[in-house]
């Protein structure tokens, strides 16, 4: 049997390349399908689009909240922009390439109706989506991911760190003695005085106290919760009321109704406010324009979860192909993975797809 470059032969490789494709790696089809090995991606790209064909654009009828969100697959700054049902837990459509006339080809392909009936949009805080969402889906609501949120706290508690790591260090430099005129590091046997080593250590705690500080709580080690407790009992610490303010942010995702959610948020953003740290300010200031999509979140207890699980089966796809060239193979046989419409093994069961999303409440309770 064999199967042409451009994806024709018998309908027996046919069958063979596409059940297989999907599970092992080309070589491996090429392999057990006897198949030529450029010819896998052409099978899966055709196998996709008369799937898509016979569709057509009922594919997206039922569909109320999607995921929205860019993942790389190959180096240069190369994206694949996804679209992801949360209902459902699988992708629905992939396009190369990120921006808003990409997203628009999703939309486009969306009936009135379709986009319409759209109800929650997640994603994370870039600016393009909110605005071209909130433009073509009037009816959807805007939910900002959890992750992205703690992530701008952790990257300015980060930052906070390595300012307070550099204050401390000058201070151990500028507090050992030197003689007139002399420079570079102290002699063999010569010991800096008590306070000096004291500035010194305490340079050094900072510096290796990231993992402590930007970890859940409950995930630390014993030395990095040493390392931790050590940080807490410097008084008046700006790393020490950086770190709570992180905590307290955390906490809003923990309530239990949109209320709670609202009443703990407006007290963070008070006190981040005016907590004389500038890199927690302007935190405070992008959580502060997103004040009513953080709070979607907890209300509908969705995020975009689901959504970076597709990224991690595309960057393993990825991965077993060693790269893909031609992006439209790539893309089909990402639909082909993880869409709604996979293709089955002979003699298996099966599988039906989980429906809805663990926690996950309606969009009117």
């Amino acid at each position: 049997m064999y199967v042409g470059a451009d994806g024709g032969g018998s309908l027996s490789s046919l069958v063979k390349s596409i059940l297989t494709s999907t599970r092992c790696t080309a070589s491996a089809v090429s392999e057990l399908a006897r198949v030529e090995w450029h010819s896998v991606g052409g099978v899966c790209r055709r196998v996709y689009a008369e799937l898509e064909a016979a569709r057509g654009a009922s594919r997206f009828d039922g569909v109320r909240r999607i995921g929205i969100d860019e993942t790389s697959y190959k180096k240069g700054h190369k994206y694949v922009t996804v679209v992801v049902d949360h209902d459902r837990g699988c992708l629905i459509w992939a396009h190369e390439g990120t921006g808003k006339d990409v997203l628009n080809l999703f939309l486009d392909e969306l009936t009135r109706e379709q986009r319409r009936a759209i109800e929650v949009v997640t994603a994370d805080g870039a600016r393009w989506i909110r605005q071209l969402v909130k433009r073509r889906c009037p009816n959807a609501r805007w939910v900002m991911d959890p992750f992205h949120v703690v992530q701008w706290m952790n990257d300015a508690l980060d930052a906070v760190r390595c300012e307070e790591w550099n204050a401390a260090r000058a201070a151990a430099r500028a507090a050992r003695p030197r003689p007139e005129g002399k420079r570079g590091r102290p002699a063999k046997g010569e010991l800096p005085p008590e306070e000096v080593r004291a500035l010194e250590e305490e340079a050094a705690s900072i510096k290796g106290s990231r993992y402590a500080l930007v970890k859940n709580p409950e995930d630390l080690t014993d030395g990095q919760r040493a390392r931790l407790e050590a940080l807490k009992k410097r008084a008046g610490s700006r790393l020490v009321r950086a770190w709570e303010l992180k905590e307290d942010l955390r906490a809003v995702f923990r309530a239990a109704d949109g209320s709670e959610a609202a009443e703990l948020l407006d007290d963070w953003m008070h006190r981040a406010a005016y907590c004389k740290i500038a890199k927690v300010v302007a935190v405070e200031k992008k959580v502060r324009r997103r004040r009513d999509d953080i709070i979607a979140a907890v209300e509908l207890g969705i995020s975009n979860g689901r959504v970076e699980a597709i990224n991690n089966k595309i960057k393993v796809t990825v991965r077993m192909g060693y790269g893909f060239r031609n992006t439209d193979n790539l893309v089909a046989l990402l639909m082909l993975r993880c869409g709604d419409c996979q293709p089955q093994l002979p003699g298996r069961p099966v599988k039906a797809r989980k429906k809805g999303v663990k926690g996950a409440k309606s969009v009117a309770a």
